[in-house]
């Protein structure tokens, strides 16, 4: 069964504060009420929404130009990632988002590994552009240099 449910917070894939979605009770009930992501749907409940969304613009601009900042310092950091390699200059493994994060939040940036985008996996020596998608709106890309031991 599906019920119409108002978001508290911007939800990926989903939608923005203050909209309105139509989702399944069980994902409403097991994951956005609990997380205080949304609301049921009712006049009362619509029209704080009403009264708040000046204040849910502003909280998404202001989170933006926080997000933004993020961006410009990790475009300015140098990301080295050493690796064993092997005589034909392959890896031994791949650099993973894990490895990504760990190293970018090693100098100071905090970055959850999930954000980090990777086409396909890095399994040879060199330089890569790599994908943090902070927000759906804000994108970052880090240069990271795989070198050997």
């Amino acid at each position: 069964m599906k019920d119409k449910y108002i978001l508290l917070d911007d939800i990926q894939d989903l939608g923005k504060a203050g909209e309105v979605v139509t989702v399944s009770n069980g994902y409403a009930r097991n994951y956005l009420i609990p997380g205080k992501l949304a609301v049921k749907s009712s006049k009362g409940a619509l029209r704080q929404v009403e009264a708040l969304k000046e204040k849910i613009e502003e909280k998404r601009k202001v989170e933006i130009a926080k997000l933004q900042d993020v961006a410009k310092k990790i475009k300015e950091l140098e990301i080295n990632i050493t690796m064993n390699v092997g005589e034909d200059e392959k890896l031994y493994g791949s650099v993973t988002t894990h490895t990504i994060s760990e190293e970018i939040t090693k100098l100071g940036v905090k970055i959850d590994h999930q954000k980090v985008i990777l086409d396909t996996p890095i399994k040879e020596l060199g330089a890569y552009e790599v994908k943090i998608k902070l927000h759906p709106e804000v994108t970052a890309v880090a240069k990271v240099w795989v070198v050997r031991v």
